[in-house]
C-alpha cells in the first residue's frame, strides 16, 4: 500500500530585484524560517539586507574545474561575515542559499545539528569516509530541528537545489519496479522523477564495455571510489539505491 500523497501546501516567492535572476526571498506560512538565495554577481546587494545580520546555515553552490556540480555547506552566527569570508577564500560557488530564523530562535547548537545533517544527507549514494555526526540535542530541540529541516528540504528544489533530495522519489509515486538480466548484470531500479535509480543488491560487470561513453565511465569509477559499487568475485555490488 503506497503512502499518502504530501498535503498541498502555498510558499511565498519574492523576488527582490523583479527578476528571476536576482536576490530572492522565500517563505512559508506557519514557519519561522526565511530563505533568501542570490547570485553571486548580485552579492555585494543581497549582503546589504538585515537577513545577513543573523545567525544560519547557508550553502555554497557552483562547479568544480572538472564542470560536475559542487556545493559547500556552513553554518555561522554571523552570515555576512562568513559569506563574504567565503568570496576569498572559495573561488568555485556561484550562488548562495541561506537560511535563518524571523524569531532568532536557531541558536549555534541547533547551527551545527543542521549543518550535519544538510551534509550527511548530501553524501548519500556518494559515500564519504567521515561522514559528520550531528551535535547532542534534547529531544525536544531534536523534534524543533527536524521540522525546520523539513520546511528547508521543500524550499531547496525551488531554489534550484536538488543534493537533498531522497533518491527514492517523493512518496506515493513511485513507479513498478524493472528487472535487468544479461549475462553481465542482474540489476533491478525505477524510474523517478529526476531519473533512474538502481536498487541496492542489485550487480554489475566487473569489465566495462569498449564502447561505454566517458561520463558513464567517470560516474562509475565516482562509485567504486565511495563504496557505493564493490567487487564480489566477477561481479560488482551495489551496497545502496
Amino acid at each position: 500500500m503506497n503512502e499518502p500523497l504530501p498535503a498541498p501546501t502555498s510558499i511565498r516567492i519574492l523576488l527582490a530585484d523583479g527578476t528571476p535572476d536576482g536576490i530572492r526571498i522565500v517563505e512559508k506560512p506557519n514557519w519561522t524560517g526565511r530563505a533568501l538565495s542570490a547570485a553571486r554577481s548580485h552579492l555585494k546587494r543581497a549582503l546589504k539586507r538585515e537577513e545577513f545580520d543573523r545567525p544560519g546555515i547557508y550553502l555554497l553552490t557552483g562547479w568544480s574545474q572538472e564542470g560536475e556540480r559542487q556545493a559547500y555547506i556552513g553554518e555561522s552566527e554571523d552570515l555576512r561575515v562568513r559569506i563574504k569570508l567565503h568570496t576569498g577564500d572559495k573561488g568555485f560557488w556561484t550562488r548562495v542559499v541561506a537560511f535563518l530564523s524571523t524569531n532568532d530562535s536557531l541558536n549555534k547548537a541547533y547551527l551545527r545539528y543542521l549543518e550535519a545533517r544538510l551534509i550527511r544527507l548530501a553524501i548519500v549514494g556518494h559515500r564519504e569516509p567521515n561522514q559528520p555526526l550531528s551535535p547532542p540535542l534534547s529531544e525536544m530541540d531534536t523534534a524543533d530541528a527536524e521540522w525546520f529541516l523539513a520546511e528547508m528540504r521543500v524550499i531547496f528544489p525551488l531554489l534550484g537545489v536538488d543534493a537533498f533530495e531522497e533518491v527514492s522519489g517523493a512518496p506515493g509515486r513511485e513507479l513498478p519496479k524493472l528487472r535487468l538480466v544479461t549475462k553481465r548484470a542482474d540489476a533491478d531500479g525505477r524510474e523517478v522523477d529526476d531519473g533512474f535509480v538502481v536498487m541496492q543488491g542489485s550487480r554489475a560487470s566487473v569489465t566495462e564495455t569498449p564502447a561505454i561513453p566517458d561520463r558513464l565511465k567517470k560516474e562509475r569509477e565516482k562509485l567504486l571510489q565511495n563504496g557505493v559499487l564493490v567487487p564480489e568475485g566477477e561481479e560488482l555490488r551495489f551496497t545502496q539505491d
